[in-house]
């Protein structure tokens, strides 16, 4: 009897452990062989998170669609979903495959068919910039998509999960941000676009994103919710992708600016967050020159394993036969340095980027 249960207890653990291999099928791997960092893919609009020893890359998910190559008015960019990568070295990379889409929102518009964006029912994806940060344990997912009635615009919105790959879920059930909101008046189009989140040393969350005008606000302790003024800030030749960081006391806010012949990054510091809030921050020149074969670049800048990087996008791999262009875009990352007075050291585009190979 007891050789029976013995074997019987043996053939349920070994059932038990298939069945929970069964459930974690074993994800994709890739080596850094070299920019554009993901080669299999058109992503865009870099943001990188640090968690407990992992560096977690979010990225807008570039698709091409049939007459892309001639469309304009905002029609050349098709970003169907959100995708997320992961590394514990920078070198050896995990592909969690799409971990939000714009459509998980209850007051976004569009839905996927049979596992596919259709751009001639819905117009073309809108899953722009995002960035996700961690604070008590919770990942906040703050994205840009576009908002169908009443907003009919593109709104800021914000999802959370208890774990960085998801899922993720819309805690308040509409816009954190909508352009009715914003202080430059009704404007519509790309106005609420590229939200970029922090928690300062005080404790203090804050918001900033737009397109054309820099916005900045601070975030209520459950960080779903604006909390006072939204103020305009001036940065100079800022175009829109912001990116709020830390490093040393100094605070950065990193951006895409005005270039010659395209977008550029370019960054201004402050001793506190509230200095910006004030219009105090200090600008301080690009960082960058144009990115390749792309009008557009967009900073992520990040701490991992004591050194410091700068993730963007240019726009110079083929996949398919469809050649890189302003919304066929692939994420690239550099080291990034700092001189001794806390100002970023100028970063050169590369083809080697950070890998070993």
């Amino acid at each position: 009897m007891k050789k029976i249960s013995f074997t019987l207890l043996t053939c349920f653990g070994i059932l038990f452990i298939w069945a929970g291999c069964a459930k974690s099928p074993q994800l994709p791997t890739f080596r850094n062989t070299g920019n554009p960092l993901v080669k299999d893919k058109f992503t865009a609009d870099p943001a990188p998170l640090v968690h407990d020893g992992t560096l977690y890359l979010y990225v807008g998910h570039d698709e091409y669609y049939e007459g892309q190559d001639t469309a304009g008015g905002g029609r050349e960019f098709n970003i169907t979903e959100w995708l997320c990568y992961s590394t514990k070295d920078m070198q050896t990379w995990t592909d969690h495959g799409t971990v939000l889409r714009p459509s998980d929102f209850p007051w976004g518009v569009g839905e996927w068919t049979d596992g596919k964006w259709d751009v001639e029912k819905w117009g073309v994806g809108e899953a722009w910039a995002s960035q996700v940060i961690e604070h008590n344990g919770k990942f906040y997912y703050y994205v840009t998509a576009k908002g169908g009635e009443p907003y009919n615009s593109r709104v800021v919105g914000v999802a959370v999960s208890d774990s960085p790959t998801g899922p993720f879920v819309d805690p308040i059930g509409k816009p954190l941000v909508s352009d009715d909101m914003t202080p430059n008046g009704p404007r519509g189009w790309w106005n609420d676009i590229d939200p970029t989140a922090l928690v300062d040393e005080d404790g203090q969350a804050w918001l900033c994103w737009g397109n054309g005008s820099c916005f900045l606000a601070k975030l209520k302790p459950n960080l779903v919710e604006i909390d006072g003024e939204i103020k305009k800030i001036d940065m100079p030749r800022y175009i829109e992708g912001p990116w709020l960081s830390y490093r040393d006391g100094t605070y950065y806010l990193t951006y895409a600016s005005f270039g010659r012949g395209g977008e550029t990054i370019s960054y201004a510091t402050a001793p506190s967050m509230q200095a910006f809030y004030d219009g105090l921050g200090t600008p301080q020149g690009e960082l960058t020159g144009p990115a390749k074969n792309s009008f557009t670049i967009h900073p992520g800048v990040i701490e991992f394993n004591g050194k410091w990087y700068l993730f963007y996008h240019n726009a110079t791999i083929t996949l398919d036969g469809h050649a890189g262009a302003i919304g066929r875009r692939s994420v690239c990352v550099e080291e990034l340095h700092y001189n001794a007075d806390g100002t970023m050291q100028a970063v050169t585009q590369t083809e080697r980027g950070v890998s070993l190979e």
